[in-house]
């Protein structure tokens, strides 16, 4: 559905006040037909609950980020959005607003995640980007994170095709940056995707939440290269919690790199 400008600022309220979050937001939608409507019923709600009184969200916070947005040349996206990418909805957690820049359609079209180590070897490396150029040239887009190692060889082997990038900070930060060229090619050629309003720089907690819109995205997940415990590993049981496919890159038992791996495929 299209938004007016005073239904998507309250939404951005909603939103970013405290203790509301994707869950939250979807029930009190639900309940009370409009942003608007849960706004005004959340201090008295609050109140006879014998929690914290409810502050939303100022206008000038909102109004500053929506500034920000513009200009980073960056637009939203809501979750009742027909753009919206629909098995991202599917996910009980799904965000309740994204940001974006660059072109929306390749969230409606068939993603499959690749994510894996930072330290990747070459090998790996290597492996990433003939998977990414081989799902491109059918038709497949391939979503990562856009962190180093096998996330960027497999945005740069999809990128000819098309690729979404996830970032764990705002849409305007740039991490890490020695990835600002690729992160601008992603923007132009691809979809770059952020859930954190824009000026937020990624925290270590951002990764999981970032994870879960990788997954969530996807149709599948393939893992190249990583250790046991690995954000890769979070992104996998997110996929398979998600009920889409989980797949993985057979490694060498010597090298701790393929031990995820090996271990997701036992």
């Amino acid at each position: 559905m299209a938004h007016d400008a005073a239904d998507a600022f309250d939404r951005l309220r909603l939103i970013r006040s405290p203790n509301v979050g994707p869950v939250s937001y979807r029930q009190l939608i639900a309940r009370f037909g409009s942003a608007s409507k849960a706004l005004e019923a959340l201090p008295d709600l609050s109140a006879r609950a014998g929690g914290r009184k409810f502050v939303a969200a100022s206008e000038a916070v909102i109004e500053n980020e929506m500034d920000r947005l513009a200009r980073a040349g960056a637009r939203y996206l809501f979750i009742d959005d027909a753009d919206y990418p629909s098995l991202l909805r599917e996910i009980e957690n799904a965000p309740p607003v994204l940001t974006y820049r660059g072109s929306i359609g390749f969230a409606g079209k068939v993603n499959v995640a690749m994510v894996g180590a930072r330290n990747a070897s070459a090998a790996g490396c290597r492996m990433a980007r003939q998977i990414a150029q081989e799902l491109g040239d059918r038709g497949i887009v391939v979503t990562s994170g856009l962190a180093r190692g096998i996330d960027a060889a497999a945005h740069q082997g999809g990128l000819a095709t098309g690729t979404i990038a996830v970032i764990a900070g705002g849409i305007d930060n740039i991490y890490p940056p020695e990835h600002a060229q690729l992160q601008a090619q992603i923007a132009e050629q691809g979809l770059l995707i952020a859930e954190m309003p824009p000026g937020i720089e990624p925290r270590a907690r951002h990764f999981p939440y970032r994870n879960r819109i990788i997954a969530g995205i996807s149709a599948g997940t393939v893992v190249v290269e990583a250790i046991p415990k690995s954000g890769s590993l979070i992104t996998a049981r997110q996929a398979g919690e998600a009920g889409r496919e989980v797949m993985a890159i057979p490694g060498s038992p010597l090298d701790p790199r393929s031990r995820g791996c090996n271990q997701l495929i036992r």
